[in-house]
């Protein structure tokens, strides 16, 4: 029989991992361990509180535990992740992973078997797997799969001043992708660059509406996501907090893309400064695990008017360089045009593959200008939506 009361003490002394200790679960599981054998009714309904919080995620004692103990942030995994941990620290988590693996052995039969009663009891399962090996084997490859929400995602949004994980992320694969295909070889080169920490750029991708910029963007952190990259969409009018995203990634083992998509401005608009401080010349850097892919319809970026260059300022030749200045601060531009007829049709074609559609390829060009004509023009989206539109058929 396993000695409960001692893992139960162990417990209050864990200090690296408390978050986990502190999880609903754990927390019902030692307080189930902890009751007076003689209280049956305590009993039950600890022992119900304990299988309510394990069922809601997982009916595997030992997945659970390994889960909590695979996304827990805390200071051995950040120092891990900087190369910097103390031989204090290291025994400190080699007990702490010990008390874990015990505890993840623990089987519903082994409760059981210390109160006698009538009433059914649910079990739970306990896999062979040892949570203490596959913590060590994740410290081992840390700077390509991170930890806490960095490692179970791979696309997220910032919202309310926090970074939280996009759960649904846009499947885009670079092989589901045709046309584009010097375009998308640039940012791929670039984004490999990062990964390789080598000198990289921030990337501009302008160009017409639907030409592939986001989703080139997307399929690019769904290929390389296992290499250690991740992405991190920011809104315009949020850019004003880029210093302190910069500073919660700096840290970070993994490389991040900073996303802001349909990038523009207004002359007078306040959030200008704060994108062109982060790109160059600004107290708050970005750090070398970091860039800024943008996508525009707009290669300058700022939205001018003829009034803006007749306007009254003294020294009109400087505020139209404050103007320009901005998107020359992207060390990469890259132009995503309008296709023509016969990249359309080939971008048509590829689509109508991977879609299975069995239509005639003169059949399939005719129909695909139609649709072109009566949905803005041509475009990888309108492209896409027409085979999509002929698969629903």
């Amino acid at each position: 029989m396993k000695n409960f009361k001692k893992l139960v003490l162990s417990a209050n002394a864990v200090a690296v991992f408390k978050n986990v200790i502190n999880d609903n679960g754990v927390a019902a599981l030692l307080k189930l361990l902890s009751c007076d054998n003689n209280n049956e009714s305590e009993f039950l309904s600890r022992y119900s509180d304990f299988i309510s919080a394990l069922y809601e995620k997982n009916d595997d004692l030992c997945e659970y535990i390994n889960t909590l103990l695979q996304n827990d942030e805390n200071i051995y995994v950040k120092n891990s992740a900087k190369g910097n941990v103390s031989p204090v620290l290291a025994k400190a988590v080699e007990n702490e992973l010990s008390f874990f693996e015990e505890l993840s052995k623990i089987t519903s039969d082994d409760v059981k078997s210390v109160i006698q009663t009538e009433v059914y009891l649910p079990e739970w399962q306990n896999s062979p797997l040892s949570v203490k090996a596959e913590y060590e084997n994740k410290i081992s490859s840390i700077r390509t799969t991170g930890y806490g929400i960095y490692a179970e995602h791979r696309m997220f949004l910032y919202k309310d001043n926090e970074i939280v994980p996009v759960k649904y992320p846009d499947p885009q694969r670079l092989s589901q992708m045709s046309g584009y295909e010097l375009e998308r070889q640039k940012v791929i080169d670039n984004t490999m660059a990062l990964l390789q920490s080598k000198p990289c750029n921030n990337v501009l991708l302008y160009g017409d509406a639907g030409s592939g910029k986001s989703s080139t963007i997307k399929a690019i952190v769904n290929e390389y996501w296992e290499m250690g990259l991740r992405l991190i969409e920011i809104k315009k009018n949020q850019l004003y907090s880029l210093p302190d995203v910069i500073e919660k990634l700096a840290d970070n083992p993994l490389k991040f893309i900073i996303f802001i998509d349909d990038l523009s401005f207004s002359t007078n608009d306040s959030d200008f400064g704060a994108l062109k401080a982060i790109l160059e010349g600004g107290v708050a850097g970005k750090t070398d695990n970091i860039v800024i892919y943008a996508t525009s319809n707009r290669r300058n970026l700022v939205k001018e008017n003829f009034s803006d260059r007749n306007g009254d300022d003294i020294h009109l030749q400087d505020t139209i360089q404050e103007v320009m200045s901005l998107s020359a601060r992207f060390g990469l531009k890259i132009t995503f045009s309008k296709p023509n007829k016969d990249l359309y049709l080939s971008i048509v074609e590829n689509l109508a593959m991977q879609y299975n559609i069995g239509m005639a390829k003169e059949e399939l060009a005719i129909q695909a200008e139609a649709f072109a004509l009566r949905n803005g023009g041509r475009s990888p989206r309108t492209a896409k939506q027409f085979i999509e539109y002929l698969a629903s058929k």
